[in-house]
């Protein structure tokens, strides 16, 4: 290979069509426009979504749903989870470090989902009434 030699590779270069520059061009004439009509006209342009007047898709479908923003923050545990995590103490920053929720949680709860043999003591943590009373029957407390 010399400096002399070097090429793009077959396909990485194209050169731009040039459209309206006569019959043999196979683009000539109309230059790929069609015939007559907004959309053939230069300058001729409408905005997204415009069916001519005709109301737009978007509204004439109804609008329904929400989703809150607020919802990325929360997370939530199971026993499982916490059995398999087999610590006596459980707080928001451990279970970030087990990977168990998101870096960006702030509020979490332990629901009801599976069994609890150990005893854990959970602080900064909320549980639903089912899984309450499982933490606390296995010995464990909910602060």
């Amino acid at each position: 290979m010399e400096l002399n030699g070097i090429k793009p590779a077959d396909g990485a270069k194209h050169y731009k069509r040039r459209v309206g520059r006569g019959i043999g061009s196979g683009i000539g004439k109309t230059a790929g426009r069609g015939h007559k009509g907004q959309k053939s006209r230069a300058g001729g342009f409408h905005k997204v979504g415009f069916e001519g007047g005709q109301m737009p898709l978007q509204r004439r479908l109804p609008k329904r749903g929400f989703k809150s923003q607020l919802l990325k923050y929360n997370a939530e545990v199971t026993l499982t989870a916490l059995e398999a995590l087999g610590l006596a103490e459980v707080d928001l920053l451990a279970l970030k470090q087990a990977g168990l929720v998101g870096q960006i949680a702030k509020v979490v709860k332990v629901i009801k989902t599976g069994e609890l043999t150990k005893a854990v003591k959970l602080t900064g943590i909320g549980a639903t009434a089912g899984a309450k009373a499982a933490i606390e029957a296995a010995g464990g407390s909910v602060a």
